[in-house]
């Protein structure tokens, strides 16, 4: 398996040389050169997340030495529980928020950081990422006190959580977070322009955002799992509703349902950040400024992974035909955390709760709602809106007792570089 640029001017890579490269130099992403086909009945009966991400990731990696690592890689990458559970008769949801940082993210981070420690590192490297409010700390957690790694976090100021602020500044030592005056796209934008900046080649940049195939590659090992589950118990394909803003997550699933496993519809539940879903309605790309939602993790107005989906689905006829995009406004969030509340029983965060009014508004049966973060995170939005105290995460609560640590920057890599180089 090799890794080619979405833009045909690079060189093809091998799985380790992607994971360090991270952007193309031809300033396109990386993809797989192609998606091997697994027949789903070779797969054992009730298989753990970790045994389903060894076979698959199998097929990404040809370098021996990483191979044999493979098995430990997943092993304590998927060392917490994803459940996958009913909530009525015609949906399931599956639960990616119960990582040591109560998102989604902790799995991609994770697998990130333990393949570069088999990897190893000959000179002291730099982990950047741009975060909307959960990666960030996911990857920081991840590579905290990791010897010669160095973390840098950009997040855009007065756009998170109060509860995701304090997970992303807590660390000290190795992790240094910075504040953006700007939005997500300008904090995306500044790490893609340092990866392509000569005067940044001596800190041997790697990416931790989804920009980094290798970031995404893990995360198919979740819908893979789950839809082998319930295949197996119900014998249907199940559709798969997913909160969307980079479009990382849900080009994961869109992955593996290349690879033929039995997954149906993948729908993209957008925030008011409308620019995927006018690219469905009207087949023109037109990046535009972010909105600032309750779902702000979403909060994307140029999705960096839009040039892997186009790259993969170059017409809108057949990306259609896999795929569907619905915009949800911050209105129908609230009614959707309410709705799940008393028609559930299940409190969601405001990206979950994306996917759930999409799914209120879909037929059929077979439809499982992703839930992306922990609503904990997100208190002071959901805790209005619902019957029942949100208590605070374990895990959380020992963030909540750290001190902050960041510096305030100007959107633009020049004032980043003062500050690091």
């Amino acid at each position: 398996m090799k890794y080619i640029s979405t833009r045909g001017q690079s060189p093809m890579l091998t799985f380790s040389e992607a994971l360090f490269a991270g952007l193309a130099a031809d300033g396109g992403l990386y993809v797989p050169e192609k998606f091997p086909a697994f027949d789903v009945g070779s797969f054992p009966i009730n298989a753990s997340l970790s045994q389903v991400g060894e076979l698959v990731l199998g097929g990404f990696v040809e370098e021996p030495s990483f191979k044999i690592s493979l098995a430990e890689i997943c092993h304590r990458t998927f060392n917490f529980p994803i459940p996958l559970e009913p909530l009525d008769d015609s949906t399931w949801m599956l639960e990616l928020y119960h990582g040591a940082t109560a998102a989604f993210k902790d799995v991609g981070a994770r697998f990130l950081a333990e393949s570069i420690n088999v990897l190893g590192v000959k000179e002291p490297q730099t982990v950047m990422v741009a975060t909307s409010g959960d990666t960030g700390s996911a990857v920081a957690g991840a590579f905290f006190r990791k010897a010669s790694i160095e973390v840098v976090i950009l997040f855009p100021k007065g756009r998170v959580s109060e509860v995701q602020q304090k997970q992303l500044t807590c660390w000290g030592e190795n992790v240094k977070a910075f504040s953006v005056r700007g939005t997500f796209d300008d904090c995306q934008r500044i790490v893609k322009e340092a990866f392509l900046a000569p005067q940044w080649k001596k800190k041997n940049l790697i990416s931790a955002n989804s920009i980094n195939v290798i970031r995404i590659l893990p995360q198919m090992v979740y819908y893979i799992w789950a839809s082998l589950k319930y295949y197996q118990k119900t014998g249907k394909k199940p559709g798969f509703i997913i909160p969307s803003g980079n479009l990382g997550n849900a080009l994961a699933a869109i992955w593996a349902k290349k690879m033929n496993f039995p997954i149906g519809k993948i729908v993209l539940a957008c925030n008011a950040n409308r620019t995927v879903v006018d690219y469905f309605e009207t087949g023109n790309w037109n990046p535009r400024p972010t909105l600032s939602t309750l779902a702000n993790a979403m909060d994307v107005g140029n999705p960096s992974n839009m040039e892997r989906l186009r790259y993969l689905y170059p017409d809108l006829v057949s990306l259609e035909k896999d795929i569907e995009a619905v915009s949800v406004s911050d209105e129908e969030i609230r009614s959707a955390i309410q709705d799940s509340d008393k028609r559930w029983g299940r409190i969601l965060c405001p990206h979950t709760a994306t996917a759930a009014f999409v799914r209120s508004k879909l037929p059929g049966t077979d439809w499982i709602i992703v839930a992306t973060a922990h609503p904990a995170k997100f208190r002071s939005i959901v805790q209005p809106l619902v019957r029942d105290q949100i208590a605070l995460l374990p895990s959380l609560e020992l963030f909540e007792k750290m001190q902050s640590r960041y510096e305030e920057i100007d959107p633009t890599l020049a004032s980043l570089s003062k500050l690091l180089t």
